[in-house]
């Protein structure tokens, strides 16, 4: 299902990173993009940036994902204004990296409830209404360190393990309604999350809208093809 001026997306952490580059990529196949973060301030100006790059069309909206009061509320003012729901990009996540025995447990447990419970208070909330429309199309977006664990990773390993794994239930639980969901894995994506692990991001790695081009390509799938999951990685990392 290609997005149309009748389509409706609907993008968690779409304010910046990955979340705002499809988002875009979605505006620009012309389909009406509701996207939301947590912080007001980024999200108002990433609405505003993209209805002065041509998109009248991209809603933007304050809500944290971990609360399913606040989801509830957004699907239900979507519902109400757009009257169907198309296409489901759960992006919004976060990470801390530090050695396990030195996490503090809030901070472990703000990971798992961003990145996993996150994905499925949305899941939770739309598909009901994804069904009545017909079905369409849920991307869950994981990564790479879904099955590459690493040291100081132990939160957002489980976190994305956990995800890919969920993503593959909710596939067999909702395709008999028409309901689409894959799992899409990068590797290294050179945003502002990079910067806050290892190093700053470097021309090698892969860039928000190369994943954005995973959910627009997928989204030409014909209906009889399903592709769970995807991984994509830079083609030419560092040698070790």
């Amino acid at each position: 299902m290609a997005p149309s001026s009748e389509s409706v997306a609907l993008v968690t952490g779409g304010s910046r990173g990955i979340g705002r580059a499809i988002a875009r990529a979605l505006l620009a196949r012309g389909a009406r993009v509701w996207f939301c973060g947590r912080g007001l301030e980024a999200v108002q100006a990433a609405e505003g940036e993209m209805k002065e790059q041509g998109f009248p069309r991209a809603q933007g909206r304050t809500c944290d994902v971990r609360d399913f009061g606040q989801v509830e509320k957004l699907v239900t003012e979507l519902e109400a204004t757009e009257g169907r729901l198309d296409v489901l990009v759960n992006n919004a996540g976060l990470g801390h990296f530090v050695p396990v025995d030195e996490m503090d447990p809030e901070r472990f447990r703000e990971v798992m409830e961003t990145n996993l419970l996150g994905p499925f208070h949305v899941i939770r909330a739309a598909a009901p209404l994804m069904k009545r429309g017909g079905g369409g199309w849920i991307f869950n977006i994981a990564s790479l360190a879904a099955k590459n664990a690493f040291a100081g990773g132990a939160a957002y390993n489980a976190s994305k393990f956990g995800l890919v794994g969920m993503s593959e239930a909710a596939m067999l639980d909702l395709r008999h309604q028409g309901i689409r969901v894959a799992a899409i894995c990068p590797g290294s994506v050179a945003t502002e999350m990079r910067t806050t692990f290892r190093s700053e991001p470097q021309e090698w790695m892969l860039h928000p809208e190369d994943v954005a081009r995973v959910v627009t390509d997928l989204l030409d799938f014909p209906e009889r093809a399903l592709p769970s999951l995807v991984e994509i990685r830079p083609s030419r990392p560092p040698k070790r």
